[in-house]
Parts: C-alpha cells; sequence; structure tokens
C-alpha cells in the first residue's frame, strides 16, 4: 500500500486529555478503519510533573516548556517514551487498532541540537527522517510518537545522547516536513480566544503570529500556535486546535470541520 505524505493527518494528544475518559481512542480506531493515515504525536507533561514531585524534583516551565535538567530528561524520557506512550498504544490495540509506539529516537525520526544554556536538554527540531512513519503507515500500523528525541547535532562532550523536545513542536515539524494534509491539536480547551476571551475560529497565519507578539497567547497555546505557523509552510495544510475532552471530538472534526479555531491561509490551496 502506497501513502502520500500529503494525505497524513497529524493528531496532537495533549497530555491533559488522557484522564478524561474521552472518546479519543474509539475515534482513532474507527479512523485507521476508514482509511485515514494518521500520525499520533503525544504529550503528557502534567504526569512527568508528577512524577518529578514523588521524586522531590521541582520544575519550571519557560513559554509553555519544561526547562530540563539531567533529572528532568531522564523522567521525561521514562515516562513520556513509556508510560504514557505505551498506554496510549495498549489502549488502541486493545480495542481493535492496529499501532506501533515509538519516540523520536527510533529510526532517528527526530533530530535536533540544544536551544540553549538557560532550558538545559530542551532541543530545537533540526531534521525529521520521515522514512519510519512511511514504513509503519504502508505495513497498516499507525506511529504514536512520543517528543523525546535524538541528540544529533553540535552534542558536547558527556551530554546526553537524548533531548526533551515539546510535543507540539514535533508535531508541527512533521505537518511541515510531510506537507500534511491537517495538524489538529487536542487539547483542554474549545480553541483560541481573543483579549477580550471570545473564541476565534478562523486564523490567518499572520493574526496567529500577533497573538503571540502581542501576548494575548500564553503559557502551553505558545508552542501550539508555533507549531501550527510552522506546519503552516505548506499552503495545503489546515490547523485545527480544538477541545479533545469533547465526545467523538476527533472524529467530527474529520468529518464536520466544524469546532475550535481553524488556522489557514487566506488562499489556501484546495484539496480533496
Amino acid at each position: 500500500m502506497s501513502i502520500k505524505t500529503s494525505d497524513f493527518i497529524i493528531v496532537k494528544l495533549g497530555g491533559s486529555i488522557f484522564d478524561s475518559k474521552d472518546t479519543t481512542i474509539a475515534d482513532v480506531i474507527a479512523l485507521q478503519k476508514q482509511g485515514k493515515p494518521l500520525v499520533l504525536v503525544h504529550g503528557g507533561a502534567n504526569l512527568v510533573t508528577k512524577w518529578l514531585k514523588r521524586q522531590n524534583t521541582m520544575t519550571d516551565f519557560f513559554q509553555g516548556e519544561r526547562i530540563t535538567d539531567q533529572a528532568s530528561l531522564e523522567m521525561v524520557t521514562a515516562v513520556l517514551g513509556g508510560l504514557v506512550n505505551k498506554e496510549i498504544v495498549a489502549a488502541i490495540n486493545t480495542g481493535g487498532g492496529r499501532v506501533v509506539g515509538i519516540c523520536g529516537v527510533d529510526g532517528s525520526l527526530i533530530q535536533g541540537r540544544i536551544r540553549n544554556k538557560e532550558m538545559g536538554y530542551v532541543g530545537n527540531i533540526v531534521k525529521v527522517d520521515q522514512s519510519l512513519l512511511i514504513a509503519l503507515l504502508e505495513s497498516g500500523f499507525i506511529p504514536v510518537i512520543a517528543p523525546v528525541s535524538l541528540h544529533s547535532f553540535d552534542r558536547p562532550p558527556k551530554a546526553p545522547l537524548i533531548l526533551n523536545i515539546n510535543g507540539d513542536t514535533v508535531a508541527g515539524e512533521i505537518a511541515a516536513i510531510t506537507g500534511a494534509k491537517k495538524l489538529i491539536m487536542l487539547t483542554d480547551v474549545n480553541g483560541i480566544r481573543n483579549a477580550k476571551g471570545e473564541l476565534l475560529p478562523n486564523l490567518t497565519p499572520l493574526q496567529a503570529k500577533s497573538l503571540i507578539d502581542s501576548g494575548v497567547a500564553s503559557g502551553g497555546m505558545i508552542p501550539k500556535l508555533k507549531a501550527c505557523l510552522r506546519a503552516l509552510i505548506s499552503t495545503r495544510t489546515t490547523c485545527i486546535i480544538i477541545d479533545g475532552k469533547k465526545r467523538h471530538a476527533l472524529l467530527n472534526e474529520i468529518e464536520k470541520s466544524d469546532s475550535g479555531t481553524k488556522i489557514e491561509h487566506p488562499q489556501r490551496e484546495k484539496v480533496d
């Protein structure tokens, strides 16, 4: 089975929706049976923080991203690459889907370098090798990706081989490199709001950028918007931010596309 990367639907599963007993797992299985080429990327920051607290380890964030020292990196790798990833994979496979859990290290999928000393072992993406994603999809499996990634570039002596890269960033970069049809962000809010608190159903890339620059977008919404802006290097791509806690939010988005916030180019090239 041959799959075009331009047909990919990249779905970012926000960690905050995992405990809500939502219908995302059922939606993923249903969409796979329809033949939709899904790529799932998940987060899990809340659970990482919970496990760090159990170890009496404090954690800080800057613009929605975790400042990552050696202890935090080890916990991120264990929780996201292990516990969270395998729970998602087990749930989908048990429900009748066919998925494989991987992380950015596998197949050198996500390769990066340290962003700066202040953020610790947080990485910027330098390269995406999409060959593993294509191989899995063409074999009938959905990739479920944890965002811990390979420290491939400019690695100082004795530095870790793994980097922590935000899941939104990973999803956005995969969408950009593949020219994906859609990037869908499932989160715990029903879209992006303006300074008055009003929901914004439609945005252009320029309008989305202005929300970051003006400070209206804050916290975890900043990496989400930045990921969407990165994905929108392709004029064919549409980005959607929706409330993943609503019943069948993912399935309804694919079928109706009438909720949350949609970000796309004003003169987007239409696709079937």
